[in-house]
């Protein structure tokens, strides 16, 4: 299985991160995917926003879970763009047949229905399952979301060394694990996951040396912020 190229908050090392214009820049740089983040207002509209706060992406202040979303679409959040919702990123990805990860930002901030919520959209524009995964740093998330629908991929973010990482995801009823790319170069800890019929996705590889590591690692996808970098490192290794 060759590796694929996933956009992590959309060609976000070079346009602002999880705005509509990262998306299509993304979409452009001829990635297989993209990564988003979403966290909800506080009248419940699932948004695209990496920080629990405003303050380093957009010329707001203060928490997401404060605001309308009819007060959070008049900020900028870089050159102009608005804060997109979690819908208009799906209908965009299911128009253009891009894989999503969609990571839920729900391990500070304990979003009530947050996982039903994400869940009732994708069941809206029947977003093909195989064509998405959903993951968290919440790991009783990801068993909640589960436990509502077993065909859902699910994938474990963690940004430290797991002990049998494997066995973990099993015992979680996951179908990834989603390390932070330090912790996966070392083949034994790859195999020990792929054996046991996992995948493992790994974020966030930014630098073409890892790049190719991971590559001849056999990971299943990287997530990065230079698709166009990881893009071209792929068509050399077919």
């Amino acid at each position: 299985m060759l590796t694929i190229n996933i956009a992590h908050r959309g060609f976000s090392g070079q346009y602002p991160e999880n705005t509509m214009l990262a998306f299509q820049k993304a979409l452009e740089a001829k990635c297989d995917g993209i990564e988003t983040d979403v966290q909800l207002t506080k009248d419940n509209i699932p948004v695209l926003i990496h920080d629990e706060t405003l303050n380093r992406t957009s010329n707001g202040f203060g928490f997401i879970k404060d605001y309308n979303y009819s007060e959070l679409i008049k900020l900028d959040f870089g050159n102009g763009e608005k804060l997109p919702t979690l819908e208009e990123f799906i209908a965009f990805s299911k128009g253009n047949n891009l894989f999503m990860n969609i990571e839920l930002k729900n391990s500070i901030i304990p979003y009530s229905n947050l996982e039903n919520i994400t869940l009732e959209l994708l069941y809206k524009y029947n977003y093909p399952k195989d064509k998405v995964i959903i993951s968290s740093f919440n790991h009783y998330s990801m068993v909640k979301l589960k436990n509502i629908d077993s065909n859902i991929k699910t994938g474990l973010l963690y940004d430290s060394w797991i002990y049998k990482p494997g066995d973990y995801c099993k015992l979680c009823n996951a179908d990834a694990m989603h390390p932070q790319f330090c912790s996966v170069l070392d083949k034994k800890f790859v195999d020990d996951i792929k054996q046991k019929g996992f995948e493992i996705n790994t974020y966030t590889v930014n630098y073409p040396e890892y790049m190719s590591k991971l590559i001849d690692l056999g990971v299943d996808g990287i997530i990065t912020n230079y698709p166009d970098v990881l893009r071209d490192l792929l068509s050399n290794n077919l």
